[in-house]
């Protein structure tokens, strides 16, 4: 059996308001590491891509990543126009994480009815790689119709030439029918709450997915977000995670559409979750927070000393995640310094467990985009990686 690897990625989450805009040094720093690969997420605040092209312009090496960008929140071919510049710009180093968010952000937010996500979400992922192919927009979808029938619209090829012929893309997915999606159509997938305990009832419909393809997992990639907590005890280190699984758990979604409290029941959390969910409804968040499982809590990050989270990564791998998008959390005070050393200590960790995979994920020669080309020029962000 062949001994299974993992590479290391960072997850930004949100950038909220500019109060960690300090935090974004942290792509520069996992760059100098070797990770992988930074993702920055978007809900109603900030967005991702100009976050991503922020961290672009700083770095050279480390792949850019949207976990995710929302499909309500723009037109496939807006995806298309924007992930083709965001890989010149970056020299080839995009990966268009995509999702269809929930209904409380698409009908409240963007006013995009929230029906239909799995038609939709194929018919995007589609259109904006036939739109990457240059090829014209003639679409004759359920969802989408290119050019519209009615009117002078003319099917349109992008007129720039991103460096990849395939960018990849990472579909965000909870449910046994979306996974199956994301098998079919995408090159990765992002989970959330993923655990190497109950990882194979969700690993089966993507399989399922791939089969229709014509593939396996050999070259897909598994890449869950684990929040990371580094500290002598992984009891007291949980701690730090029971707000951000309590605010998924209770507060993302209504009562009866919370995809995450649904996942949690097939984990087998059900009861807990459901109380989780009726605190946080009810406004006691840190009742919430109290009723989230610590063994939830373990299975679903890496927490504690170095040995301790080199096995708990072991897991993962064996479990099938080809990489670990880390959301550090420190022990005591939150900020900076604090998650650096987090993100050290993981490198340290998957070091001793034999881990660590080397280089990115296989994907299309890159060329030095006009970002790398003004930074190798003298920017003054420009860190030397000689």
């Amino acid at each position: 059996m062949p001994v299974p690897t993992l590479r290391l990625g960072l997850n930004l989450g949100y950038w909220v308001g500019g109060n960690d805009a300090s935090n974004l040094s942290l792509a520069s720093l996992a760059e100098d590491l070797g990770y992988s690969a930074v993702w920055v997420s978007e809900a109603y605040g900030s967005d991702a891509v100009t976050v991503l092209s922020w961290i672009a312009a700083r770095t050279s090496r480390i792949d850019v990543g949207s976990a995710v960008l929302q499909i309500p929140a723009r037109s496939p071919a807006m995806t298309a126009m924007t992930a083709a510049t965001l890989d010149t710009l970056s020299g080839g180093r995009l990966r268009l994480g995509l999702g269809v968010s929930g209904p409380q952000v698409s009908e409240g937010w963007h006013g995009v009815r929230f029906a239909s996500p799995l038609g939709r979400t194929r018919e995007y992922v589609d259109l904006v790689r036939h739109a990457l192919r240059r090829e014209p927009l003639a679409y004759e979808g359920r969802h989408f119709t290119l050019p519209l029938p009615d009117g002078p619209g003319k099917a349109l090829a992008l007129t720039i030439r991103p460096p990849r012929e395939r960018i990849p893309v990472y579909l965000a997915a909870l449910g046994p029918k979306n996974l199956e999606l994301t098998g079919e159509i995408a090159d990765g997938w992002l989970p959330v709450f993923f655990s190497p305990s109950h990882a194979a009832q969700q690993i089966q419909p993507l399989k399922a997915g791939l089969a229709k393809a014509g593939r396996t997992l050999d070259g897909f990639d598994i890449a869950p977000g684990v929040p990371l907590v580094t500290g002598a005890d992984w009891r007291t280190c949980a701690r730090r995670v029971r707000g951000y699984a309590a605010l998924y758990l209770g507060g993302m979604g209504g009562r009866d559409d919370n995809h995450y409290t649904r996942l949690a029941e097939r984990m087998g959390f059900g009861t807990q979750a459901r109380t989780v969910q009726e605190r946080f409804l009810a406004g006691d968040y840190p009742g919430a927070m109290a009723a989230v499982p610590l063994e939830f809590l373990d299975a679903t990050s890496l927490l504690g000393p170095r040995e301790r989270i080199a096995e708990r990564m072991t897991a993962f791998a064996e479990a099938g995640a080809t990489t670990v998008n880390l959301m550090p959390v420190g022990p005591g005070l939150p900020g900076p310094d604090r998650a650096a050393d987090a993100l050290r200590i993981a490198v340290e960790a998957a070091e001793l467990a034999g881990l660590l995979a080397s280089g990115p994920v296989p994907s299309s020669p890159r060329r030095q985009g006009p970002l790398q080309a003004r930074n190798s020029q003298g920017d003054p962000h420009t860190h030397d990686h000689a």
